[in-house]
């Protein structure tokens, strides 16, 4: 009997159905309440998580990533326990920056009951009579300790792996395949990069990164590792990383009261410094670049090694400029961002009331200044973004800052940014970028990538606020199965 024209239909929509790109529910049932001081989106939040095991958290800054991230790993323990596992298998693995660890042991944690301990290697691991466990990117990434091993594991401010560059970024991922339950989270998923938004679907074991790329995506034969979404994909695209990562920049996204989760008012002022390009020239009258070629103008952006020398010789221009602007606010509190260990010395021989970290230090004076300065005890900081950009919350007692240089490093400078521009900052916040003449492209590029974080945010939160978390994953891809009509008539 042949089949009706029924069940033809019914059969090849059955077909696309499995064609439907989405994440699997790989998790559990909350094995017991949520604790009492989480909010109602963190609530929801985590709800969501556990239940699909592994998931993206990617939520504005002063959220409460933190306690999210608590939250889930005390359930996987709470259900390894209820399994009988023992030893690692019934722990949780925090990976974060270095700066980052004060805010689960010392604040976050206490403040949930939960115990979480520091550990270097498989040994302190072992040893640890905490479940909860907090360690650093370059632990992992060095072998000192193995997040198979664990019942679960979450990658904390998970976009500085962005630093490590692409290789190491690509080894690093591979370690958690395997591990039950992963988590990642971040504020700031990167749209200028669609590869780090695949990798992050890779290490959740949501899609395979080279099928992501075939399937999404169209190469750039004019420019390497350079993606551009196939026009037809992109709204199919977004829907399905809805399956798997949450976007949220405020409790109304879910439709919870948002009093005091507004951002505050904030200026960015920019501040272009001319450079005396007469400074570096030769006998001849010319700049000589590193083939020999003569330049009348200084050019930073011909190479790696014209930009630091650039950087180099205007630190006395820049740090001027520094001086000058916490001169005319003295009695505010004061960050201070700076990329080279020339500067920070600078900065210690004319600023000598500013603290400033830096990375051989010892990791306890770090965290402690660190922790001085967000109480207020501190009245200016100097540090790289590196270091204390990502998870530290000077938003209490701090409402300026100054980037004393700028770079490509868009993650690097948002991040540095919002430690501030959070929410519960209860006055006008004022940033300064300091640049250079010569920079004026490098500040056109990171507006740009400002630009598209922002579209990619107002997008996904869009979606968020149609279709809330969504319980099953397929739901919201099995809606864009079909087509809309549209009726054209020549006038």
């Amino acid at each position: 009997m042949n089949p009706t024209l029924q069940q033809k239909q019914a059969a090849y929509l059955a077909f696309l159905q499995t064609k439907i790109p989405h994440a699997e529910l790989a998790g559990i049932e909350p094995p017991c309440l949520p604790h009492g001081n989480l909010k109602p989106h963190q609530v929801d939040i985590c709800q969501w998580a556990i239940r699909g095991g592994r998931r993206a958290v990617f939520a504005q800054f002063g959220l409460g990533k933190s306690r999210i991230n608590l939250q889930l790993a005390a359930w996987v323990i709470h259900h390894c326990a209820s399994m009988g596992k023992t030893g690692l298998a019934g722990k949780f693995l925090i990976v974060a920056p270095l700066g980052v660890r004060h805010q689960f042991t010392l604040e976050d944690g206490p403040a949930m009951g939960l115990m979480v301990a520091y550990v270097t290697c498989r040994a302190e691991a072992e040893a640890s009579p905490c479940s909860i466990l907090i360690t650093n990117y370059e632990r992992v990434r060095d072998g000192d300790l193995d997040p198979a091993l664990f019942a679960g594991a979450s990658l904390d401010e998970a976009s500085v792996l962005r630093s490590y560059g692409s290789k190491t970024y690509q080894e690093f991922l591979p370690k958690f395949t395997g591990v039950p339950f992963r988590f990642i989270f971040t504020a700031t998923p990167s749209p200028n990069r669609y590869k780090e938004l695949i990798h992050y679907a890779g290490f959740l074991g949501v899609m395979d990164t080279g099928e992501a790329l075939t399937r999404f995506f169209a190469r750039d034969s004019s420019e390497a590792n350079n993606l551009t979404l196939y026009p037809h994909m992109e709204d199919v695209f977004w829907n399905w990383m809805m399956t798997w990562a949450v976007f949220i920049q405020s409790p109304s996204d879910l439709g919870y009261d948002a009093t005091g989760y507004v951002l505050p008012p904030v200026t960015v002022h920019w501040h272009r410094l001319e450079i005396d390009h007469t400074a570096q020239w030769t006998v001849d009258g010319k700049h000589m670049d590193g083939w020999g070629q003569g330049q009348l103008f200084v050019d930073p952006s011909a190479g790696l090694k014209e930009a630091a020398a650039v950087k180099r010789d205007s630190i006395d221009l820049r740090l001027a400029k520094v001086m000058e602007l916490i001169g005319a606010e003295p009695d505010e509190h004061w960050l201070v961002w700076h990329d080279l260990e020339n500067e920070r010395r600078e900065i210690e021989k004319h600023i000598p009331e500013a603290v400033t970290v830096w990375g051989s230090m010892n990791l306890e004076v770090r965290e402690q200044r660190i922790q001085d300065f967000s109480h207020g005890k501190i009245q200016i900081l100097a540090t790289k973004p590196s270091l204390a950009g990502s998870g530290c919350n000077f938003q209490h007692h701090c409402a300026r800052a100054i980037f004393m240089g700028i770079g490509y490093k868009f993650n690097d400078i948002i991040q540095a940014y919002h430690r501030i521009v959070r929410f519960l900052q209860g006055r006008q916040v004022e940033i300064h970028f300091i640049h250079l003449d010569t920079e004026d492209l490098i500040r056109a590029e990171l507006e740009a990538k400002w630009r598209r974080h922002d579209e990619m945010v107002k997008k996904m939160t869009a979606l968020l606020r149609k279709y809330k978390l969504v319980p099953d994953p397929a739901d919201i891809l099995q809606r864009a199965i079909g087509v809309v009509r549209e009726e054209r008539r020549a006038a």
